[in-house]
């Protein structure tokens, strides 16, 4: 049994990956027929059910920061998960993205006041599915992402030498999948523009249902 989660129900072979516990429950009522938690210790709220196309998907929370999604990530791996899509949030870094742009993930760089680390990538059959499930709706098919140790209010991140937005999780997931053995995509959504400029509650909801949805079909394939 994982240290962490404590499952109550099954978890499924594939997963969505939220941050925020309340874009968990949303996608899970979105995308599940009769969800049923599946975890609340920690606050780390998680859903099991079937899809509309009859698939089992679980919609997992991860918390805030690389450290946290890595370690939820982990117990996932040890619960049986092999395939998941991080549905996330970022911050501009490029001025030309806008508030409520979707960006799919090609490369994320763990970034710290030392420069950014190596490279992690994503899975690329998901990450070339997700794309064309997306398409036409994308401000960007392969984004580069910065994930930083915190990202500070009251305005973007100072610009960093790696990504056109920034996050604190997307490059810890991808790499902590990797050594587990987990396919892992990211599509992530810009909430805050360089300007301060950011989105409505109900506009970043339909923005998560878009995505959360490109998501369930990837996984379903």
């Amino acid at each position: 049994m994982p240290r962490r989660l404590r499952p109550t129900n099954s978890v499924a072979a594939e997963a969505i990956l939220v941050g925020d516990p309340g874009r968990a429950l949303l996608l899970a009522q979105e995308l599940l027929e009769q969800p049923k938690m599946c975890n609340h210790a920690r606050g780390l709220w998680g859903y099991s059910g079937r899809t509309p196309a009859g698939r089992e998907l679980t919609v997992q929370s991860t918390g805030m920061g690389g450290p946290s999604a890595a370690i939820v990530l982990a117990d996932l791996a040890e619960l049986g998960v092999r395939r998941a899509v991080r549905v996330g949030t970022c911050t501009a870094i490029e001025p030309r993205l806008r508030p409520g742009d979707l960006l799919v993930v090609a490369e994320a760089h763990a970034w710290s006041g030392g420069g950014a680390g190596e490279p992690a990538h994503p899975d690329p059959g998901l990450t070339e599915r997700l794309g064309a499930e997306l398409r036409g709706r994308l401000a960007n098919e392969a984004a580069t992402i910065a994930s930083l140790d915190t990202l500070h209010g009251g305005g973007a991140p100072a610009p960093v030498a790696a990504g056109e937005v920034a996050d604190m999780q997307t490059a810890a997931l991808l790499e902590r999948g990797r050594a587990l053995g987990v396919a892992l995509a990211a599509v992530t959504i810009v909430a805050e523009s360089t300007s301060g400029e950011g989105l409505e509650d109900e506009t970043l909801e339909a923005a998560a249902k878009r995505a959360g949805s490109a998501a369930a079909a990837v996984l379903s394939s």
